[in-house]
């Protein structure tokens, strides 16, 4: 699983111009079932997105997608975690 920190870049002020290819494209991440939770880093620093079942590669390209990325409105770092232990609520996560 992965944790993606999108967070406000040199052309943060073009965010607006750009919010609803944005949404979309977090829109369809979700509806792939690749992003699992999607936030904000307060206070209003850019945005979090924890993915799950997709390979680097792949998340990288979708992550390259966004048209906030493209547009570097926002920097992307792309964290990988290994679980190992979780909630039952979460147990999925370990498969």
């Amino acid at each position: 699983m992965f944790v993606v920190l999108l967070r406000f870049s040199a052309n943060r002020g073009a965010a607006e111009q750009h919010m609803s290819g944005h949404q979309e494209w977090i829109e369809r991440g979700v509806d792939d079932g690749v992003f699992l939770l999607v936030g904000g880093i307060q206070p209003g620093l850019g945005g979090a997105i924890v993915a799950h079942d997709t390979s680097r590669p792949e998340l990288e390209e979708r992550v390259a997608a966004d048209p906030f990325v493209a547009e570097d409105i926002v920097s992307a770092e792309i964290v990988e975690i290994t679980p190992w232990l979780a909630d039952d609520r979460l147990k999925f996560l370990l498969a």
